[in-house]
């Protein structure tokens, strides 16, 4: 039998509220995300998508839309992220044959006080999650797989 072990929460302040980190002391550089996901599918899946022919329609396309938008809200979906202004996003997919998956990668860049890791991660997360929606029809076999951060940076502002 295994122990249970109780862990009491600590305040996110002195009067235990959530609150948004202050960054208004920061200065303006310019940030870069890059976040990927994987869905496998199955083979029946891979080819009707590689063929464009699933019955909501084209897969890729709406998945990549869906990140696109999913990155402009995530201050709408996480509660505490700051909103930024994204300056570029971009939303990739692409189909492995080997292991019948898609390969999502998204890329966020923002110029301001904060980092677009968030931004990134919601919209490899989010395409993903679409990706499935296009998929379920054809099989519930589909796993959502590999969400991660592969890479943030940030520059100074010129």
């Amino acid at each position: 039998m295994q122990a249970l072990i109780m862990v009491e929460p600590k305040p996110l302040s002195k009067r235990g509220r959530a609150s948004v980190v202050d960054v208004g002391g920061k200065l303006v550089t310019h940030h870069s995300a890059v976040a990927r996901a994987a869905v496998r599918h199955g083979e029946k899946a891979f080819k009707l998508v590689s063929q464009n022919q699933q019955a909501k329609g084209y897969a890729l396309t709406v998945s990549q839309i869906a990140g696109i938008l999913a990155a402009k809200q995530t201050s709408s979906l996480i509660p505490l992220c700051h909103p930024l202004t994204l300056d570029k996003v971009n939303v990739s997919l692409q189909l492995e044959e080997s292991g019948w998956f898609a390969a999502i990668k998204a890329t966020c860049l923002t110029s301001g006080r904060t980092g677009v890791e968030m931004e990134a991660l919601t919209a490899a997360s989010v395409a993903a999650l679409t990706f499935y929606d296009m998929c379920k029809a054809v099989t519930h076999d589909i796993v959502i797989q590999e969400l991660k951060l592969l890479s943030k940076d940030f520059q100074q502002a010129t």
